[in-house]
């Protein structure tokens, strides 16, 4: 089985900064993208940003210039640094990762989510 866990969320006033972290455990044998979805109340999921096991990243042109995705491979873990965050950021932000485990079956894992909220 394998296993994604945020942290990091929390209230944040307009302009401020946050640094969500996402850690991968469990029997991996490899991790092939991770990254960041949010869904705010009443909206759908979204894409915000991934990080391709090349290095590729991809954002949501919502969040280009103000977010960064990053990876640290040795730790499985996966960063989300999100700075002049508006109001409209306020969703709750879910981890996501394309994971082949042991016995070499891919599947997409998502971690149990982690509220933001971007008010004064």
């Amino acid at each position: 089985q394998v296993q994604l866990v945020e942290s990091g969320g929390g209230l944040v006033q307009p302009g401020g900064s946050l640094r969500l972290s996402c850690v991968a455990s469990g029997r991996i044998r490899r991790i092939n993208t991770m990254g960041w979805y949010r869904q705010a109340p009443g909206k759908q999921r979204e894409l915000v940003a991934t990080f391709s096991s090349a290095g590729v990243t991809n954002y949501a042109d919502s969040v280009k210039g103000r977010f960064t995705v990053s990876r640290d491979n040795a730790k499985n873990t996966v960063y989300l640094e999100m700075n002049s965050l508006k109001p409209e950021d306020t969703a709750v932000y879910y981890c996501n990762g394309d994971i082949t485990n042991i016995v070499f079956r891919t599947n997409v894992y998502w971690g149990q989510g982690t509220q933001v909220i971007v008010s004064s």
